[in-house]
């Protein structure tokens, strides 16, 4: 339903006069109302951004604490293993340092050890050396003794002459092969006393 305005029919003129002003009014009302609405939505606008602004921030603070503890939960938990690794190898040093002395105690020992058996060796080496150059000295001054005879062979023939000379071979030749024994033993008293030499001489570097 259509309002008319009642000026029409009971002032026409100043209906006529007044419509102008009316017209140019209700455009600024409208203007006025526009403006306005545009200046609400601008501070709705604003407050809407201000509030987002905040939640930012509000989340960049909660992201940052969340990181400082994150990096303090690390630190600890790095300052812990750091310590624990100091602790194995505090204890690993002292077991190497135990065990260490431990072989050295043991080398040790071991070398005095053998060194006594060493010199016991010898000694016993030197005993049973001198006693068989002794033994065996004797042993040839009996056959030497023994077997020193004249050779009277003045009454022998050829064939005894023969037989003669083969008896005096064979006894050189036993004379030979008892020199080749002896000597051989000798070499293998002066190897063992060499390795052992050496052995002690290598337990005692360590």
């Amino acid at each position: 339903m259509n309002f008319v305005d009642l000026r029409v029919f009971l002032c026409p003129a100043e209906f006529h006069r007044s419509a102008p002003q009316d017209i140019q009014k209700k455009r600024q009302n409208k203007d006025l109302m526009e403006l306005q609405a545009l200046i609400d939505a601008h501070f709705e606008c604003r407050k809407k951004e201000e509030e987002e602004l905040i939640a930012l921030k509000e989340r960049i603070e909660k992201r940052r604490a969340e990181r400082a503890e994150q990096q303090r939960v690390r630190a600890e938990k790095d300052k812990e293993r750091q310590a624990r690794r100091e602790e194995e190898r505090r204890i690993k040093e002292e077991a190497d340092a135990k065990k260490k002395a431990d072989e050295d105690a043991k080398k040790k020992s071991a070398l005095s050890s053998m060194g006594s058996q060493y010199s016991s060796h010898l000694q016993r080496a030197d005993q049973k050396r001198g006693g068989k150059k002794e033994t065996e000295r004797e042993k040839k001054k009996k056959i030497l003794a023994a077997r020193r005879k004249a050779l009277n062979i003045d009454h022998l023939n050829e064939e005894k002459l023969k037989e003669k000379i083969k008896e005096l071979h064979d006894w050189m030749t036993q004379l030979e092969s008892e020199k080749f024994d002896h000597m051989e033993r000798l070499k293998k008293q002066k190897y063992e006393v060499t390795t052992l030499r050496k052995r002690v001489e290598e337990l005692s570097k360590l």
